[in-house]
């Protein structure tokens, strides 16, 4: 007698044995990577957010010092050039992060290829 068969060996309780087997395993191929993936993305986008606030936070006080602590050096027709300064040093953060992003994920391959 086989291992999932039914007692009585009736065709029902057969076809029942088989739908909730293909039902457990579909289950387990489908929805538990579904969970693990959900997780990555939450976090993901959670450390986003907070990345984002933290910069967007740390450019206004870098428009703020340079507005207020330079005395009149940006002050009258020079007043547009913080802008520009902070500007560009986000361009520069977020090259910078898009520089780094191919280099993390080759250092990933390599690790996944050597284990």
């Amino acid at each position: 007698m086989h291992q999932f068969e039914h007692q009585d060996g009736s065709f029902t309780g057969e076809a029942r044995d088989l739908a909730s087997m293909a039902v457990a395993y579909a289950k387990q191929e489908t929805l538990d990577p579904l969970k693990g993936a959900l997780r990555y993305i939450l976090f993901g986008v959670a450390g986003a957010l907070l990345i984002s606030i933290g910069s967007i936070s740390a450019m206004v006080g870098v428009l703020r010092v340079l507005q207020g602590e330079t005395g009149s050096t940006f002050r009258g027709s020079l007043s547009w050039v913080p802008y520009i300064i902070v500007s560009l040093l986000a361009i520069a953060m977020a090259g910078l992060a898009a520089w780094r992003i191919p280099k993390m994920e080759a250092r990933k391959r390599e690790e996944a290829a050597g284990r």
